[in-house]
């Protein structure tokens, strides 16, 4: 029998909070974190879409040194201080001695655009020359994975995946598997990203993602809502401690849940929509729980990938009828992207802390917003009230542009 992986500690900045209480606390309150953007001008830049869920009152510079914060980009700086959080939680120290035995599998699906976007604006109007030469360490997708070993002197296995806005999924089932194979003893996995930029919400809005209910940002996104119109853009990092369960243990750990299972599919259908059936989403579903040698009804909450597009919410709702039957209504499903956001690749790993919260406090987010039932998604989407739920199997559905499906399974511990 194959030893339990648990997490033993967390740690995250996102639009609802700089670190994992404040998070939790707003998630469960209902707080939208979405607001008219700050980080540029969006009206000088003729875009239609002026809101997003921007991480708020972040410092980076109280949580690094500040002369390496001017060398990171955004979402290199979120990583640190969601990996610093995260390592404090769990107690975990690292040595010489197992340095060596701990992995970094820290994940983002588009890297430094904010840095990209400023040198070749740099680069057109002052000239090369002009042009940072930290550019490649503040742009590459693994710069958060890099730069989390150097911070904190990790010498395992180091690096990123990139599968669109399954990339922290992944990224933690990677982490999973390789614990699982004896290849390490402990890993910091997560994702990070920060892609509000002109050119980011540009691209998105130009494949009709996203809502642009400016003057309504109160009321959106609405997921799984008949009235929903996109996706809002959202940002930040979260960063998970796993274990084995017997080095948990031996070192007197706090023991939050077991990362029970992984599953992993491809569509092999189209590039940005989702198998209209969910037919990759229902076999990752699957693939996750025979990974956790779980049966269907032990599943009591589900976080959806739920971005709020047409699509990918009936699409969605489909892979879970496929996946459970008759028992889809009775599981509660909530879409907490309706509060922060879609935070692209880093989204999948707050959401795998979200049920970790769950299995632990007996609380299930809901999905705010939720006005309109729509026939084609009829499913308990919590609608607007976080309810009370005692809970021992949790999974977490992230799905992505490129047809990748990636789901979590965790138990309570």
């Amino acid at each position: 029998m194959q030893e339990r992986i648990v997490i033993t500690g967390m740690g995250t900045v996102n639009p609802l909070g700089l670190n994992v209480k404040e998070t939790w606390n707003n998630l469960i309150a209902g707080v939208s974190g979405v607001a008219p953007i700050t980080l540029f001008d969006s009206r000088a830049a003729a875009l239609q879409v002026h809101i997003a869920a921007e991480v708020k009152g972040f410092k980076p510079e109280n949580f690094m040194d500040a002369k390496e914060a001017r060398r990171r980009d955004r979402f290199e700086q979120f990583t640190i201080a969601a990996a610093r959080e995260a390592l404090t939680h769990s107690g975990l120290q690292i040595t010489e001695a197992n340095a060596g035995r701990i992995g970094v599998i820290i994940s983002s699906a588009i890297g430094g655009l904010h840095s990209l976007q400023e040198a070749i604006l740099t680069n057109h109007t002052e000239g090369p020359r002009r042009v940072s030469p930290f550019l490649i360490p503040m742009l590459m997708a693994n710069g958060g994975s890099g730069m989390t070993a150097i911070e904190f002197g990790i010498k395992g296995p180091c690096f990123s995946v990139a599968s669109a806005c399954a990339s922290g999924s992944d990224g933690i089932g990677t982490a999973l598997m390789m614990l699982r194979t004896g290849m390490i003893d402990a890993a910091l996995t997560g994702a990070a990203e920060s892609t509000i930029t002109t050119t980011g919400v540009a691209a998105f809005d130009r494949v009709s993602a996203m809502s642009r209910r400016n003057d309504e940002h109160s009321m959106t996104p609405q997921p799984f809502d008949k009235n929903r119109d996109g996706l809002v853009m959202g940002e930040g990092a979260a960063v998970l401690v796993l274990e084995r369960e017997s080095a948990a243990k031996a070192r007197g750990a706090t023991i939050y849940a077991e990362l029970a299972g992984y599953g992993s599919t491809a569509d092999a259908y189209h590039v940005t929509a989702p198998h209209e059936q969910g037919e990759g989403g229902a076999a990752a579903i699957r693939m996750a729980l025979s990974s956790a040698a779980a049966n269907i009804d032990e599943v009591g909450y589900i976080n959806a990938h739920g971005t709020g597009t047409v699509l990918n919410d009936q699409s969605e709702t489909r892979a879970i009828k496929a996946s459970f039957g008759d028992l889809a209504y009775k599981i509660p499903v909530s879409s907490t992207k309706s509060m922060t956001g879609h935070m692209m690749g880093a989204t999948g790993a707050l959401e795998a802390i979200f049920c970790v919260q769950a299995l632990r406090e007996g609380i299930l987010p809901p999905t705010i917003h939720y006005q309109t039932p729509d026939p084609e998604c009829d499913l308990d989407y919590i609608p607007n009230t976080a309810r009370e739920a005692k809970i021992s199997l949790a999974i977490s559905n992230a799905f992505g542009f490129g047809g990748h499906n990636a789901v979590l399974a965790l138990r309570k511990y």
